[in-house]
């Protein structure tokens, strides 16, 4: 992937480190009912719309609240966009479909309040890290499915998309068993129903149809257990057509539990380039349409 020179229809955003205006919100759901999120970033006066992005947090599907989005939160808002980070039901109380049934409607909620969060025009993506990166993932799936909302790309770092374990980067984590891994059991917590496993929502790196998706950003560290599942998606992907920006970030460490551990250092060592590789994903036009008929 080439750097490129930001361009005036990005919002400028936040240097590395800087402070990074937070609000928690309730967003309503469907029947009445509300869930938890936080507000990261400002609106900017931006002629051609500033992202705004639907954040998932990491977290193996069964732990986490809205601290394990702060991360990836703060670093989505510093690269210029405003992000939404969800605090969404976790397994096993919540196992698979539920998250991305109330990830699917806030999305609907972002869109339809985009020029209030983000200004007009602004450009609605989905990011997440391990098993938020799933969500992200299954939920651009559906959005697609479903015809609405458009969306302008989807960012995936780490993210969970094998419920097998069975890469070599997997294994080189010491995850040989689902007694070993703590994504292997997560895996085990999420999906209830063996039939589960064959769904292409609940694992989105084993679909069959990935035409017509979104754009799609893939980060990943070089020692990450993610790593090899992240990047086969990646070419699954541009395989399908789907326009695709892949990278080891070479500094990064600990991923993908420094995405999302509160008080972690995060993404210290890595903080610049992460940000850049969303500045070019953000910036990027948006590919062209196929002919009809």
């Amino acid at each position: 992937m080439n750097a490129r020179s930001a361009t005036s229809s990005l919002a400028p955003g936040l240097a590395a480190g800087a402070d990074v205006p937070e609000a928690d919100l309730q967003i309503p759901l469907p029947g009445g009912d509300a869930v938890k999120a936080r507000h990261y970033g400002q609106r900017q006066p931006v002629a051609a719309g500033q992202p705004l992005v639907l954040h998932f947090h990491g977290g193996t599907f069964t732990c986490g609240d809205l601290d394990n989005g702060r991360n990836v939160g703060r670093l989505l808002a510093r690269s210029g966009a405003v992000a939404v980070s969800l605090a969404y039901p976790l397994a096993p109380e919540y196992p698979f479909p539920k998250p991305i049934e109330v990830g699917y409607s806030v999305l609907e909620w972002l869109y339809k309040n985009r020029v209030k969060l983000a200004g007009k025009g602004a450009r609605v993506f989905l990011a997440g890290e391990e098993a938020g990166g799933n969500l992200a993932a299954a939920v651009a799936m559906v959005a697609r499915d479903r015809d609405h909302p458009p969306l302008a790309g989807q960012v995936l770092l780490s993210p969970m998309l094998d419920p097998c374990a069975g890469t070599a980067s997997v294994r080189a984590a010491g995850c040989d068993t689902t007694d070993m891994c703590k994504w292997a059991a997560g895996w085990k917590q999420y999906l209830k129903r063996p039939m589960d496993a064959l769904h292409p929502y609940a694992v989105p790196g084993t679909s069959l149809r990935l035409a017509d998706l979104a754009p799609t950003l893939v980060l990943v560290g070089p020692d990450d257990p993610m790593r090899d599942e992240a990047l086969a998606y990646a070419g699954r992907l541009r395989e399908a057509g789907i326009n695709v920006r892949s990278q080891i970030v070479s500094t990064a460490a600990n991923w993908p539990d420094a995405l999302y551990e509160p008080g972690a250092a995060g993404c210290a060592g890595c903080e610049l380039s992460v940000m850049q590789h969303f500045r070019e994903f953000f910036e990027a036009p948006a590919p062209a349409a196929a002919p009809s008929g």
